[in-house]
């Protein structure tokens, strides 16, 4: 058995007129697909989270670009409304590197166009081939990483970088996929991953979905997990990777890199090439979204902080490029100095990117 023997998690996909989604906000105890039949409803869906991670962001955005020109009349002003379509979809997430990589790639076929048909199926193709490569890449990730993972692997992720968080195999989880069908994976200890709960809900449910041993635990009691010496690898994944190595992930990520750092722990990114940004030089220049106070304040309608109180809500946070083992790419392992390693593994891939403030 290998990873390519792991079904696929329907996470994003194209029904003739609509992008299908899971609403992952309502896993693990619903199952329920949503279908966008504009552009305002997948917009709503990526910035209420009920589709997240940076590379199934991308996905749908590419999709997004479909309805867009679906959407938008035929004649003269037919490529100004397919735009606004895709400005209003790079709104929805700043951090989230993907996304820009999808719309940019989308505006450049729009110009390429010269009728609305033309451009609804040349959009189509290439948002189809956005996930077939999304599927790949993963693939190619799960069998570098396993390879960095001693025998009886036991490993601790953070958030979700799964099936649920691409086009439906993962990054991080596809090196655990393809560690536990080597035989070489024990368990695995999820961060429950505040406020949201994306590890518990999220992670817990497509580790036990694939008959992986799962334990879940507070983000709180991480660092003493490591320095317990219960734990020999972290692996995460990623939302955004400045140039210089700097990696944007979600929130708790970088105490998890210390406390990895502390313990003597291999601390370990996995993303693919399009996580990349050359447009960012360090960490200090990626966009860090905030969220709304309320996923902090209140949880199942129950008010656990006073309405008066302010709330500092981040998505993601920076861990620094020194706190980094390697970067698990589908085109090779980046190792120390990261800067040279990503450079030459993503140079052939990535274009780009306007950094946005």
């Amino acid at each position: 058995m290998t990873i390519g023997a792991v079904q696929p998690v329907p996470t994003v996909s194209w029904d003739g007129d609509a992008v299908v989604l899971i609403d992952q906000r309502l896993l693990p105890g619903r199952t329920v697909f949503l279908r966008c039949r504009t552009v305002a409803r997948l917009a709503d869906a990526i910035a209420s989270l009920a589709v997240r991670g940076a590379p199934a962001i991308g996905i749908a955005a590419g999709y997004g670009a479909v309805l867009a020109a679906l959407e938008a009349p035929r004649g003269r002003g037919f490529r100004t409304a397919v735009s606004a379509g895709l400005d209003l979809l790079a709104r929805t997430r700043p951090t989230a590197v993907n996304l820009f990589h999808a719309i940019g790639v989308q505006r450049g076929i729009l110009e390429s166009c010269r009728s609305r048909d033309q451009a609804v199926e040349a959009l189509l193709s290439s948002a189809r081939r956005m996930h077939e490569e999304d599927l790949e890449a993963s693939r190619k990730i799960g069998r570098l990483g396993a390879g960095l993972l001693p025998e009886g692997a036991r490993v601790l992720t953070h958030c979700n970088a799964g099936g649920l968080a691409t086009g439906g195999l993962g990054t991080a989880l596809a090196v655990l996929f393809e560690a536990h069908s080597r035989g070489r994976l024990e368990k695995v200890f999820a961060d429950e991953t505040r406020p949201l709960l994306q590890g518990s809900r999220l992670t817990a449910w497509e580790l036990s979905r694939a008959g992986i041993p799962v334990t879940v635990l507070p983000d709180s009691a991480a660092a003493s997990l490591l320095r317990s010496g219960a734990v020999d690898a972290v692996v995460t994944g990623a939302d955004r990777i400045a140039r210089n190595g700097d990696v944007a992930n979600k929130i708790g990520t970088y105490p998890l890199a210390l406390a990895a750092a502390e313990a003597g722990v291999p601390f370990y990114i996995a993303a693919p090439v399009s996580t990349f940004d050359y447009g960012c030089p360090d960490g200090d220049s990626i966009p860090i979204e905030m969220r709304s106070g309320d996923e902090l304040r209140k949880l199942g309608g129950r008010i656990l902080a006073p309405s008066r109180a302010e709330v500092h809500n981040p998505a993601f946070d920076v861990t620094p490029a020194r706190l980094v083992s390697a970067v698990i790419l589908e085109t090779g392992v980046a190792f120390p100095p990261l800067p040279r390693s990503l450079s030459k593994l993503t140079a052939q891939s990535v274009g780009a990117t306007i950094c946005r403030l």
